[in-house]
């Protein structure tokens, strides 16, 4: 299927007009007290999905085709963390029938939050979402995540596994306990009462991301993402979203390290922002 026309199908007003039909023809009145006078409310079809991914060849054209099959985005930033399989050329070919697919290439081995920095760099949509390209994050729920931030409610939107509502599926109960604990003491920290500080699920407004100044290289950029969130005082809602977790045999990389380097990121940062405030 050509994915020009899918995307020609998908944008029309019409397709705009059912999915957000509030935000079809203008934006919505709001109250001083629900939207911030300094931020424009983002239009439809504003939103840039950054996609880190790392030997993915086995669902990342599947996951593009589904993420391009949504009215949102206007443009997809995959950042290939040195794949050592097809992943790359996968996402040149997608890029060469959609010119909304844009590939940036590590030449080493960074981690997650190289890539996400290396993609958050680029991106030019006024909305930042965060898309794995392992598809254990189902893009056909964009219009949930993204909703409160296009009505201009709030400023963040982080997903969680574990709210009521959500439908998770997390295959090893140390990593369920794990992430319980850590999102504890990141709420000791930061304030927020988060369900979820390790969910991939991320939305951000552009203007509110480029505030953040982030160093983490690896998967510990999850939980210095809330840590500095929370610093700056911005709208943050948590949205209950579906979770299909992979095996370790299926390619799943995170493994007990990345929870020792979560566990010192939520103390670095959060003994950071308790100095600062």
């Amino acid at each position: 299927m050509n994915i020009r026309k899918v995307a020609a199908t998908r944008t029309r007003p019409e397709a705009v007009s059912l999915l957000y039909p509030e935000l079809s023809t203008q934006a919505p009145s709001h109250s001083a007290a629900s939207v911030s006078p300094h931020f424009e409310i983002p239009p439809v079809g504003s939103v840039t999905v950054v996609m880190p991914a790392f030997n993915e060849e086995g669902s990342i054209r599947e996951c593009l085709r589904r993420v391009l099959q949504e009215v949102s985005v206007m443009e997809v930033i995959v950042v290939d963390d040195a794949s050592a399989d097809a992943t790359a050329s996968i996402v040149e070919e997608v890029a060469g029938n959609d010119l909304r697919v844009r590939l940036e290439r590590h030449t080493t081995n960074r981690g997650k939050g190289a890539a996400l920095r290396t993609g958050f760099a680029l991106a030019t949509g006024m909305v930042v979402l965060v898309q794995d390209a392992d598809l254990e994050y189902d893009p056909a729920e964009y219009d949930k995540v993204l909703r409160p931030i296009l009505q201009g409610r709030v400023d963040v939107v982080f997903g969680s596994r574990f709210m009521s509502g959500s439908t998770c599926s997390i295959r090893y109960f140390r990593q369920r306990v794990g992430n319980r604990m850590l999102t504890l003491l990141s709420n000791c920290f930061s304030g927020l009462n988060l369900s979820d500080v390790e969910c991939g699920t991320k939305v951000f407004r552009r203007d509110v991301l480029e505030r953040l100044d982030l160093k983490e290289p690896r998967f510990s950029i999850e939980p210095e993402l809330v840590a500095k969130v929370a610093s700056i005082g911005v709208r943050v809602q948590e949205i209950p979203i579906s979770y299909c977790g992979r095996s370790y045999a299926e390619g799943k990389k995170i493994g007990w390290k990345d929870g020792a380097h979560a566990f010192w990121a939520i103390l670095k940062y959060g003994i950071e922002h308790q100095r600062e405030s």
